[in-house]
């Protein structure tokens, strides 16, 4: 569901469909309505051209399931959540009685739909956007997983998740990757061209920086959905390895965080300065309340549209390289890149003293979005990116 674009997946989502119709395109959103993101069919109403068509869908994570795919599943248990009987019917509906020119499927968890499309309509050209290689972040999850019955669980996944990536998302016309690394990752998984880097967007009409609203000092955030297990590792991580000596040496120090579906142990934390805020109505405005924003992702692919859109406020952030992967920034220039903790703690503490030059860091932030990120200039690419796919699929 692509609303409201809160997390990032929904935010990519909304946002193409908004500059698709935007440049006068017709645009029809079939989205599986999930108990995670229900809405009802009138959400997208404010955008002219855009129609929402949803099918109710319960991936609700069930323990026996999980257990049963485990043992006889034929797609990995994160495919086999999306795969509903009414959402192929409604598709196979949609593409009987409408002319579409292209199709879109978003991501892998959805990628099991291209036979359908096929096989009702066999000339339409259809294109993947790959938000995420997702093997590749069960696989960053599973090898630093301590607990082994877990890690087994996640190397099993993992290498379905390969095994199913690889012979599924060969079967587009074309391949909208979200970074250049996933680009490569995609063309050793044997992706035919054209595998063309596409990124996430900024619709700069949300993120206007309010002069009213003044950062408070000596403040680091940290927003995102915290039911993504590459978000809740990041923080666990910086609250065990970074944050008790922040503490110690820095004491006015504070750190806010928020994110949709905040687990209780998190809002429990009960820790110095650490303030808990759990889901926030606007991000845009969480964000300018706070100072630098911290991005301590170790496992994870894909973009993290959290960052373009710090960015595109002014904010410095202070980033693992794995988090600020794909998105073209330069250390000390519109970002901070740090690994280790005693990397994290010498920036934080340049911070803290005022000579880290955050303010102009987050001014260089806010000119790369501008200059690189813009929605309307990631419409352009996808524009070209179909024409490539219908003059393939008319050979084909």
């Amino acid at each position: 569901m692509p609303f409201p674009p809160h997390d990032g997946g929904a935010i990519a989502m909304h946002d193409v469909a908004a500059g698709l119709a935007a440049q006068g395109h017709q645009v029809t959103v079939l989205a599986l309505n999930t108990p995670k993101h229900f809405q009802p069919e009138s959400v997208l109403s404010h955008l002219p051209g855009v129609r929402l068509v949803t099918v109710p869908v319960d991936t609700r994570l069930s323990p026996v399931k999980a257990l049963k795919n485990l043992l006889v599943g034929q797609v990995p248990y994160n495919v086999e959540r999306f795969i509903s009987p009414a959402v192929e019917a409604r598709l196979t509906e949609l593409l009987r009685t409408t002319a579409f020119d292209l199709v879109q499927v978003e991501g892998t968890f959805v990628a099991w739909y291209v036979d359908v499309i096929k096989r009702v309509a066999p000339r339409l050209p259809v294109v993947l956007r790959a938000h995420n290689v997702e093997y590749t972040i069960w696989q960053m999850l599973a090898a630093r997983t301590t607990n082994p019955l877990k890690r087994l669980y996640l190397t099993h996944l993992a290498k379905s998740l390969k095994r199913f990536e690889e012979s599924y998302l060969c079967r587009f016309d074309a391949v909208a990757a979200i970074t250049e690394p996933d680009q490569r990752r995609l063309r050793a998984m044997g992706c035919p061209e054209p595998v063309v880097f596409v990124p996430a967007g900024v619709d700069m009409s949300r993120f206007q920086i309010d002069p009213q609203i003044k950062p408070k000092p000596k403040t680091l955030f940290m927003i995102g959905s915290l039911n993504w297990l590459p978000n809740l590792e990041g923080l666990d991580w910086f609250l065990t390895n970074v944050w008790p000596y922040v503490n110690q040496q820095m004491p006015e120090l504070e750190l806010h965080i928020a994110g949709k579906d905040t687990p209780a142990r998190i809002h429990n934390l009960g820790l110095k300065n650490v303030v808990v805020h759990g889901f926030v109505e606007s991000a845009a405005a969480f964000m300018q309340h706070y100072d630098v924003m911290i991005v301590p992702l170790l496992s994870g692919g894909g973009m993290r549209i959290k960052i373009i859109e710090g960015m595109a406020l002014g904010k410095c952030i202070i980033s693992t390289g794995l988090g600020s992967e794909g998105i073209f920034v330069r250390n000390g220039h519109d970002i901070v890149l740090c690994d280790e903790p005693t990397e994290w703690l010498a920036r934080l503490r340049a911070y803290y003293h005022n000579e880290l030059g955050h303010r102009e860091i987050g001014q260089e932030a806010a000119r790369t979005i501008t200059r690189l990120y813009d929605n309307g200039r990631v419409i352009e690419s996808f524009l070209d990116l179909y024409s490539i796919a219908r003059s393939r699929a008319a050979t084909a």
